[in-house]
């Protein structure tokens, strides 16, 4: 795998050079500019009268003077006491030369005239001052130099020409280099979090066809012997949140083999033709790394059926699905390339591209059970805190329909409620409170809520809570609170014990006579109806009418009237209308309402029956505003009817 990593090229290399040149050329530029101002600052500062001089000699405070190189100017070394005792601190003092000072004889004549010859002797004798002439330095007569302002003004230049020409070399690479592939290799990435199946919980079926896809890179020979043939592309399908981009990064992790990937947003550009030339770079890099895995991610987004927008059109997209096509599977397909896709959106893929000989395998990632459930949330536990009688199993239970990437944001947003909260570790209480919000969304424990408005939410969910007790098929209660949350007044937390891909009728059934409890019970203690049940008459229409039209589970006999077509999109289905006639139309209305009053009366009758117990739960929920499941067991544990298909222990 290491043999395959790419090394610097020459043009790279070249780029690495170019670029310290100019940072030399900038650097040295800009020492020059400050050498210069240094000098001139310095020659600037303005000099004493050559007569102060002469008085500070007089006075015995000189020790040294300098001459500089330029004849014009003195520097005198001068002590800042008189006491020979004190004489530590010297401090140097510019002094103006006399303008006939042009060497050492006249400059000391001219000192011991104005000084006086008892006061002050130079090289010897009392009074001794040290006399030094200083030579030009290599920088001052660098700086002097008639030639430097030449040299500056050529070097800034060549600088700036080098410059735009660099700026013209680049625009031109990118205008050529628009065309190349955006995709990325595995391997120049940060792998300190690899990714590998066993960090890949549930969904056991899709992850053995993805090992036999890396066991087929790793031992091809194996394979071709038996006269297996490599599949050209593995797409995965399943809704957002289920884990296909996390089984993609395992097979990268797992596959000794180079593992390019790429967004299908990436192909796409305003530019036409774009698309098509990325297309064929990344398939020649492929080649070129041969054997070699292809991940695009969201491929929905270059592989949308051709021909569904208005019009005869060929769009940039549709080049690009063609050349695509064309690299799976045309005239010299890459034997030695697989394709791996990811999407929620299949309905919308072009059936050219989802033949055998494309993507030969169609892999569905779908939603975890129970146990699957409980394994991924073991894999995003591992670096949590958690209380050492938290129980995951539990967790896992009251989490149906949800997905890994849901399970892991339910941890994560525990471990910050934790924090909030000041707790050292994640309990029972928190996760609880991290799943309602993951549903819900925040409670809102500070809103003023009218004891009128609070009664009327607590017999509402006291509705709710006992119909799905009471009935053996409906989901059953976990959890009632009063507290709002997100856009809810208050709630029933129920959740089924077992997971179940498919459902009878009886148990739509019950689900439809649990959505009227609120209802009823506003209805019928309350004499009038607020808008609290609105979401609940949404959904129980839902389920009858798809009772109706799709699963044949009414009076109008085995007949599904309600084609599923997924998501649609424009120019599909734009001209298509109902597929049923008026009559039907009025028969489907006249049989979800049947149901609908059918499951309203039973649920009238099951509060009716049990009113003693309905007030006592209001009661409660009105005192606490929660009530767990094992409060809420406690209450209604002489009407509880079980699940007939429950394996559960209770």
């Amino acid at each position: 795998m290491n043999e395959n990593n790419p090394k610097k090229s020459p043009e790279t290399s070249k780029k690495v050079f170019l670029n310290i040149l100019y940072l030399l050329i900038i650097v040295g530029f800009f020492a020059v500019l400050v050498g210069a101002s240094s000098y001139v600052s310095n020659q600037a500062e303005k000099p004493a009268e050559v007569t102060e001089l002469a008085s500070l000699m007089r006075d015995g405070k000189v020790s040294k003077i300098t001459v500089s190189e330029d004849k014009q100017l003195l520097t005198a070394e001068i002590y800042k006491d008189k006491d020979q005792k004190k004489r530590e601190e010297v401090t140097t003092k510019p002094f103006r030369n006399v303008p006939s000072a042009i060497d050492k004889s006249t400059t000391l004549n001219t000192l011991v005239e104005l000084v006086g010859k008892d006061k002050v002797t130079f090289g010897s004798g009392n009074g001794e001052v040290e006399y030094s002439e200083t030579p030009k330095s290599a920088w001052t007569t660098f700086i002097e130099s008639p030639w430097i302002g030449n040299i500056l003004l050529i070097g800034i230049i060549i600088a700036a020409g080098l410059y735009m020409l660099r700026q013209l070399g680049n625009v031109n690479s990118k205008s050529i280099s628009f065309g190349n592939s955006r995709a990325k290799n595995y391997d120049q990435l940060d792998t300190k979090d690899k990714v590998t199946f066993v960090d890949v919980a549930g969904n056991e079926e899709a992850k053995q066809e993805l090992l036999e896809v890396v066991d087929f890179l790793k031992r091809p020979e194996e394979y071709t012997k038996m006269g297996a043939k490599i599949p050209h592309g593995v797409l995965l399908v399943g809704s957002p949140g289920n884990g296909k981009t996390l089984l993609a990064r395992a097979v990268a992790g797992e596959a000794d083999v180079p593992f390019l990937y790429v967004s299908g947003s990436e192909f796409v550009e305003m530019f036409v033709g774009v698309g098509a030339g990325r297309v064929r770079d990344l398939f020649r890099q492929a080649k070129k790394q041969s054997p070699c895995v292809i991940f695009i991610d969201e491929i929905d987004a270059v592989g949308r059926q051709r021909g569904s927008g208005l019009g005869n059109t060929n769009d940039e997209r549709e080049q690009t699905l063609n050349q695509i096509l064309v690299e799976m599977d045309g005239f010299e397909p890459a034997s030695s390339v697989i394709v791996l896709g990811a999407t929620n959106r299949p309905d919308v893929l072009d059936p050219a591209l989802l033949r055998p000989g494309r993507f030969d395998r169609q892999v569905t990632v779908t939603l975890p059970d129970k146990r699957e459930r409980e394994q991924i949330l073991q894999v995003h536990a591992r670096n949590k805190k958690m209380e050492k009688n938290v129980d995951l199993g539990i967790i896992a239970k009251r989490t149906p329909g949800f997905s890994g990437a849901d399970l892991a944001n339910v941890l994560n947003e525990a471990a910050i409620l934790s924090v909030r909260a000041g707790k050292k570790r994640i309990n029972n209480e928190i996760l609880r409170e991290a799943i309602e919000k993951g549903i819900l969304g925040p409670s809102l424990r500070s809103k003023v809520i009218t004891p009128q408005a609070k009664k009327l939410t607590a017999y509402h969910e006291a509705g709710h809570a006992l119909v799905a007790s009471v009935l053996p098929h409906a989901d059953k209660v976990q959890k009632v609170t009063i507290i709002p949350r997100g856009r809810a007044g208050g709630y029933t937390f129920s959740a089924r014990e077992n997971d179940v891909f498919t459902k009878t009728k009886v148990e739509f059934l019950d689900e439809i006579t649990v959505f009227f409890g609120g209802y009823v019970v506003e209805e019928t203690y309350f004499g009038s109806l607020s808008t609290g049940p609105s979401n609940d008459l949404k959904r129980a229409t839902e389920i009858a009418k798809d009772m109706v039209t799709k699963y044949g589970m009414s009076d109008l006999g085995p007949i599904s009237l309600g084609e599923d077509k997924g998501m649609s999109f424009l120019g599909r289905d734009l001209m298509e209308g109902q597929q049923y006639s008026q009559v039907m139309a009025s028969r489907i209305d006249e049989e979800i309402q049947k149901i609908l009053n059918a499951c309203r009366q039973k649920c009238a009758e099951i509060i009716k029956k049990n009113e003693k117990y309905l007030t006592i739960i209001a009661e409660k929920l009105i005192e606490n505003e929660t009530l767990e499941f094992e409060e809420f067991s406690e209450i209604v544990k002489d009407i509880y009817v079980p699940n007939p298909d429950s394996h559960e222990e209770k």
